[in-house]
């Protein structure tokens, strides 16, 4: 029986535009980006190096390219957070059914600009629905790493085939699957979290 739910952020509730770091950077003049740059970009992710010595990092390499320029491309992947989503997850929190872990892939920058683009009343509404809130820069820690969802499981003393994980990327499920969790890859063009208990996966569960 599921009793745990663990999802990711991005493209499962707050909409992305994954190609626009990349269009945002070529009109800055950046065509490609260094093997370099972008283990210094996981590393940033993972909270490895601040948010100062990660635009330090790029700037060096493309000292044309201002600071707030860099940080102007580098959010532009984030988008809209629907309200359906938001009063979708406050729902599951009333139920009281399952424990709410979210569990995200993403970085300081990325955050702020979150909160920028949904409100801060509207992130803490969305935060203050789980019962674990784990952002990769927090906890140094990143998907598909088997050690990250090791750490979700033995924090929170889950057993593995008692929780159900949501995320965008195959590679992160499919991780996830390994362990024993049971796993939904939603495509967010065609698939809305909306819809959890309707995808097959859960209802097999």
């Amino acid at each position: 029986m599921i009793n745990t739910l663990i999802f990711d952020f991005g493209d499962v509730f707050i909409n992305l535009d994954k190609l626009a770091i990349e269009r945002s950077l070529s009109k800055l003049g950046v065509t490609s980006v260094s093997k370099k740059m972008m283990k210094t970009a996981m590393d940033y992710e993972k909270g490895w190096i601040s948010t100062n010595d990660f635009i330090d990092a790029f700037t060096k390499r493309h000292p044309k390219i201002s600071g707030q320029d860099f940080s102007t491309a580098w959010n532009s992947i984030i988008l809209d957070f629907p309200e359906h989503r938001l009063t979708f997850i406050e729902s599951l929190k009333d139920l009281k059914k399952y424990k709410l872990i979210l569990l995200s892939n993403t970085n300081a920058l990325h955050i702020e600009q979150v909160i920028k683009n949904m409100s801060l009343d509207r992130y803490l509404r969305f935060k203050n629905c789980f019962d674990q809130f784990y952002l990769s820069h927090e906890i140094k820690l990143r998907k598909p790493d088997k050690s990250t969802y090791e750490f979700v499981l033995r924090e929170n003393k889950l057993i593995a085939k008692h929780c159900f994980f949501v995320d965008d990327t195959k590679e992160n499920t499919d991780a996830a699957s390994k362990l024993g969790i049971k796993t939904w890859n939603n495509d967010p063009k065609n698939e809305d979290i909306i819809s959890l208990f309707d995808t097959p996966n859960f209802t097999k569960s």
